[in-house]
């Protein structure tokens, strides 16, 4: 399979005017990220509004995008869940389907403690029978990933790396690939020597992200540092109120549209008038533009 590492986009899910999932715009979308940045990608994330989607409509998704990528590019699918049952099925169809990795958010709500944290881990590693990227973000489930728990979770068979979405704790863990989860911390999880990140602003400026990844790779670390000295104005505007301020870059780019399903809506004027001056200073809209 191909490696988990480098720029992973955690891609956006297009809709229909119906509210349908819009396929064919999520292989144009899917085609664009690969052919400009991305190494892989997440589909049905946070960003890709997974809360909304049916288990028929994230399969349904896997498998367009992977017939549209072909087997070389990485696709992660999201399946986690607070509810492990749902979470062991929806990860052994996602293998089904041509995932070549998992996605698993801790247990949100329930607020399980560190025991039924393992065991949930226990069971999704076990039926998904492909690699399993824990994902630590306490700021939406509560519950936090302290490294001591994440280094016990490392010797489960079959967890491989963590999307890292707590800041304060993005460190090495023995056992386990560590991936930047905002797009904040990417160059300092490069700069720890680990995988890469699970990212968003890559939507929108990918070959400068993959060029942040390219120039430690080379040793390079002040031409990364400022590629990603100038791109930080923009990370900050999309990290907000994710996937809106995304959605509507995609939008103004003509990438696709930037409907989203409630709860999410559509970004505002303000915020559209914010994402597009962030655009602008990019070099990616002119001033001029609508």
């Amino acid at each position: 399979m191909p490696e988990i590492a480098g720029v992973i986009t955690a891609m956006a899910t297009p809709f229909a005017e119906d509210g349908s999932v819009d396929e064919a715009a999520a292989r144009k979308l899917a085609r664009h990220l690969t052919d400009n940045g991305s190494h892989g990608l997440v589909l049905a994330g946070t960003t890709g509004e997974s809360p909304t989607l049916s288990d028929e409509e994230k399969l349904a998704l896997l498998r367009a995008v992977r017939d549209e990528l072909g087997s070389e590019v990485l696709l992660i699918a999201g399946t986690g869940s607070n509810d492990t049952r749902h979470s062991e099925r929806l990860s052994a169809a996602a293998a089904e389907n041509g995932a070549d990795a998992v996605l698993a958010v801790t247990p949100y709500y329930n607020k399980p403690n560190p025991a039924g944290i393992r065991a949930h881990y226990e069971a999704v590693a076990a039926a998904a029978g492909v690699p399993v990227i824990l994902y630590n973000i306490p700021s939406r489930v509560v519950v936090n990933l302290p490294a001591e728990l994440l280094a016990e979770l490392a010797q489960i068979e079959g967890i491989v790396a963590v999307k890292q979405a707590n800041d304060a704790e993005l460190q090495p863990i023995e056992g386990l690939r560590i991936l930047a989860g905002n797009d904040g911390t990417f160059l300092r999880a490069l700069e720890l020597g680990e995988a890469g990140g699970i990212l968003v602003a890559s939507h929108l400026v990918g070959p400068q992200m993959r060029e942040i990844h390219e120039a430690m790779q080379a040793g390079e670390r002040e031409r990364a540092a400022e590629i990603d000295a100038r791109l930080r104005p923009l990370y900050e505007v999309l990290g907000r109120t994710n996937p809106i301020p995304v959605k509507a870059g995609l939008d103004l780019l003509g990438i696709c549209s930037g409907r989203a399903r409630l709860p999410i809506v559509e970004a505002d004027s303000e915020q559209r008038a914010e994402v597009r001056s962030a655009l602008e200073e990019q070099g990616l809209l002119t001033a001029s533009a609508a």
